[in-house]
């Protein structure tokens, strides 16, 4: 062979080497990224191919799939959707998936490994959808709704022992049935929820964090008593009325000026909702030790996951003393959601102990076999049981005697901290609205709330936490304990 056509088939044959190569990559190392790439069509009619396994709330389905006439066969139905699109999320032929819908697809649509049995494996089937049971409480989570009603804000409700979500309620929310399928109207319906100004796809209980306003005072309360700076919720706190921000001329005064502030105990400023008491409390303690405790409770966390992933809870670092004054009644850069305030109110009613909040109780197979169950689990312990005993005492005196009333339940023992957090350039916005709470019958079931109501359309006057937000929490805590 001579050596111009020796060198020509030495060429064909590293091209066809390197095509071989090429050809055994791409069915090997990248199938996997080519099959779940969401611009592969094959992934959404597989996905759609069959009836999809469903979300249960209370052990029945929220979530079905009725047949279709196109590619896809199947698209994803949702009953009552409103009502529980903050806990499924969405599952659409066009716009993919979130939320549990997203985060267990491949249990949901049957292609996750541990679905199969060996003849799947072999013939490479899907297997039937498995289900995901989830902790909501439909009572709770339909209490909760009704009673936001028309108003915009969130409200979570905790089992504080296990950690379980009961309600999860955002308002408002979307119907996620009316974009499941490809239709013309299903993108119109989907363009309408993403022009909507009031961004109802947003899940407020979650995935917005706001000030927590007076509600943030219960963690200052326990920096200072896990701190040694007080020994009780009953001894006179070193706090004048009205109090100067250091190293400025601000004068910080308290909502009610005829409240007895000055001084006050941690009972008694709680009760009053004392602006003074904890500013200067913040100060006495030092940033530090308010955001050690801060992060004891789940602030600064950015991967609390329910297993829905909440936005994190800033409590702020870089402040200087006014502003660490500030922030000590939830003001400043103080950022939480309502998640992390139910995450609050939980360890305070559970003895100090924490629990990691779980929205999905277990998950099954296709023939109702569990494949994987999800116990409680600690996620630290965020204070010391004489603290959580005495925060309990002064939260029941600010319902008995204090701004809470409207969070009182005939029969059970209920403890609540109100919140108004200002926002907006020089406090312009109408305030947010917070209201924290616990409740318990003496028999064993107790139930931790956080509830916030952004309220753009009230008179700024009107604005208060006992007012708009407690009788949502009472609502739930009502629906909560039998």
């Amino acid at each position: 062979m001579n050596k111009p056509l020796r060198r020509a088939a030495v060429f064909c044959l590293a091209l066809i080497v390197a095509l071989m190569g090429w050809a055994t990559w791409i069915q090997g190392a990248k199938a996997s990224d080519y099959k779940e790439d969401p611009h592969n069509p094959r992934v959404a009619i597989g996905k759609y191919s069959a009836p999809l396994g469903n979300i249960l709330v209370g052990g029945e389905p929220v979530t079905g799939s009725a047949a279709t006439s196109s590619t896809l066969k199947y698209k994803r139905t949702y009953k009552d959707g409103p009502l529980y699109a903050p806990v499924t999320g969405f599952s659409s032929q066009i716009y993919g998936s979130n939320q549990l819908e997203s985060l267990y697809g491949d249990l949901l649509d049957g292609s996750d490994g541990r679905l199969q049995s060996p003849a799947d494996a072999l013939t490479r089937n899907r297997a039937k959808g498995g289900d995901v049971a989830t902790t909501i409480d439909p009572k709770v989570q339909q209490a909760g709704y009704r009673a936001l009603g028309g108003k915009k804000g969130a409200a979570v409700a905790m089992d504080p022992a296990t950690g379980r979500i009961l309600g999860m309620v955002s308002t408002p929310s979307y119907d996620p049935g009316k974009f499941a399928g490809s239709s013309g109207a299903d993108q119109k319906a989907w363009q309408k929820m993403s022009d909507d100004p009031d961004d109802p796809q947003v899940n407020r209980a979650l995935r917005q964090p706001l000030p927590p306003g007076s509600t943030f005072k219960l963690v200052v309360a326990a920096a200072a008593l896990e701190n040694g700076l007080y020994s009780s919720v009953d001894e006179p706190t070193d706090s004048p009325d009205p109090y100067t921000l250091p190293h400025t001329r601000t004068k910080l005064p308290n909502e009610n000026a005829s409240a007895p502030c000055k001084n006050a105990n941690i009972r008694t400023a709680l009760q009053y909702s004392c602006n003074t008491v904890f500013a200067k409390m913040a100060v006495d303690l030092g940033k530090d030790k308010v955001k050690a405790q801060a992060e004891k409770l789940g602030f600064n966390d950015g991967k609390v996951d329910t297993p829905v992933r909440a936005a994190k809870s800033v409590y702020p670092s870089d402040m200087d003393d006014a502003q660490t004054a500030l922030s000590g009644i939830g003001q400043f850069d103080d950022q939480a959601t309502p998640l992390q305030m139910a995450m609050v109110t939980a360890a305070i009613q559970n003895g100090g102990e924490l629990k990691t909040p779980q929205l999905v109780d277990k998950l099954t197979d296709g023939g109702g076999n569990t494949v994987q169950e999800n116990g409680p689990k600690t996620y630290r312990k965020a204070m010391s049981g004489r603290t959580s005993q005495q925060l309990r005492s002064a939260m029941q005196t600010v319902v008995d005697k204090g701004t809470a009333s409207g969070a009182k339940i005939d029969g059970r023992t209920v403890g609540a901290k109100t919140g108004t957090a200002q926002h907006g350039v020089d406090n312009s916005g109408t305030p947010y609205a917070w209201f924290v709470s616990y409740a318990e019958d003496g028999k064993g079931h107790q139930v931790a709330v956080a509830v916030m109501v952004e309220d753009g359309h009230a008179a700024r006057n009107e604005v208060s936490g006992n007012g708009l937000a407690a009788p949502i929490a009472r609502a739930m805590m009502k629906a909560a304990l039998p």
